[in-house]
């Protein structure tokens, strides 16, 4: 009953799109205290979680979609361990209730927002038991809802894979599993009843970017020469597409294959190879295959680091291409990796290989807002980069909000404030009431 009560009271604050709504059920003192201090914040959002969980229960898909938001939005501010700690399996099987719904349930919105919770829930654990829980339970729902043909929820449902993967896969072979379910969205393996559709751009921009996130993680390579001639020989045709986010997806994908040192391993099986029989020479094969594709890699990033402004073109995007791939030249022709160098607050974070850049850039882009709190907070983050920020200590009455915080608790439209006006809405009405002899239960009375 009380579970229920509470449902309720959390789907009126999620339903809800007009902040004058007053609704029937009971609200606690809690939601009118002031969030200046650490604790009151602490409790406000322990609170507003609570009743979002309590709304993922609820039929009106709107009202999880608006739930999913609020709880990503508060775990892009806040680490929200204690939370994670006492409901980390509940949130992990409601979000994935809402992936295994499928498109006749649940709303390609609902899905996507679902998956990014998982990720940022993979995220906020880091490395250890309930990691490689988020693993095991949400491979094969995320593997089965990127079958269909809904492509809107897939860039969400492909980052989801990438960062559960890279949190919580234990060995080579789990990862490059994650990666076989990307290069399938984008290279079915087609059988009589099954017809190719052609992949967007947007599409194979996230398949690509999510594929070699994990493929920066790959230590101990499994040479496989015609699996290796295939991929190699697709990113290079991708340098000749009209999107600018293809080909920079796949200029990065390419000089990251260099990087790791496919063509050096299959030249050391080549010369071991030399004094074999022709079936065993298949190695050297491969190595001259493979150094005339990097030539032709090398003339496709001369071409697009000195390309001109086409009509539409927008300036930024054109620059970070030639960029980009006057980077990759320097590293194909003199052995140069990138060397960025990104302010986090008031300390410096440095990467120097083509891994690391694309590692850094596939969370910032995944944790969008969230990233500065989390690179400041998030020890399983700063494991991965080798970041140790500056230590900001607060006195213990004092709490700085972060501006996601502020948005989420001080900005009029924030789910925390709806509910106040409506507590507040509510109370004047029954203070009318109170003339007319109707209410017996003095809530105002109790607040003096």
């Amino acid at each position: 009953m009380g579970k229920r009560n509470s449902q309720r009271k959390s789907a009126a604050i999620f339903d809800s799109d007009d902040d004058s709504s007053v609704t029937s059920s009971s609200t606690t003192r809690s939601d009118l205290m002031s969030v200046s201090g650490g604790e009151d914040v602490q409790f406000d959002q322990d609170s507003v979680l609570d009743q979002a969980l309590d709304a993922l229960d609820e039929k009106r898909g709107s009202t999880r979609e608006k739930a999913l938001s609020t709880i990503i939005d508060a775990f892009n501010s806040n680490m929200q361990h204690q939370f994670v700690e006492n409901k980390f399996a509940t949130l992990l099987h409601q979000c994935l209730a809402s992936i295994k719904k499928g498109a006749k349930k649940a709303s390609a919105k609902e899905i996507a927002l679902a998956s990014h919770a998982i990720g940022v829930l993979a995220l906020t654990v880091g490395c250890g038991d309930n990691a490689r829980e988020i693993f095991e339970e949400s491979v094969r729902p995320l593997d089965e809802s990127l079958a269909s043909k809904d492509v809107s929820k897939m860039p969400s449902l492909l980052e989801c894979l990438a960062i559960i993967t890279f949190v919580g896969g234990n060995d080579q072979e789990e990862t490059e599993l994650s990666m076989d379910i990307m290069w399938r969205v984008i290279h079915p393996k087609l059988g009589s009843n099954v017809v190719a559709v052609k992949p967007s751009p947007s599409l194979i921009t996230a398949v690509v970017s999510a594929w070699s996130f994990l493929l920066s993680t790959v230590s101990n390579l499994k040479l496989n020469a015609k699996n290796w001639q295939n991929s190699i020989s697709y990113l290079a045709s991708l340098l000749d597409k009209e999107d600018r986010s293809v080909r920079i997806a796949a200029g990065e994908a390419l000089a990251l294959i260099f990087e790791i040192g496919v063509i050096d391993k299959f030249s050391a099986e080549s010369k071991s190879a030399n004094e074999t029989t022709q079936e065993e020479s298949k190695p050297l094969e491969s190595y001259i295959f493979l150094q005339g594709l990097k030539g032709k890699v090398i003339n496709q990033c001369k071409k697009l680091s000195m390309e001109a402004a086409g009509k539409g073109s927008a300036k930024k995007d054109l620059n970070s291409q030639r960029n980009l791939f006057r980077d990759i030249l320097d590293f194909f022709e003199y052995g140069y990796s990138p060397e960025i160098s990104m302010k986090i607050g008031g300390d410096s974070l440095q990467t120097s290989s083509w891994s690391e850049m694309i590692q850094l850039n596939f969370i910032k882009h995944f944790l969008g807002g969230g990233f500065v709190k989390h690179m400041q907070e998030n020890e399983f983050l700063h494991d991965v980069f080798g970041f140790t920020p500056k230590r900001k200590y607060l006195n213990s009455k004092e709490h700085r909000m972060s501006g996601g915080e502020k948005r989420m608790f001080k900005s009029p439209n924030s789910v925390l404030n709806k509910a106040r006006t409506q507590l507040l809405n509510k109370q004047r009405l029954l203070s009318e009431g109170r003339n007319f002899g109707h209410y017996a239960v003095g809530i105002v009375d109790e607040e003096a």
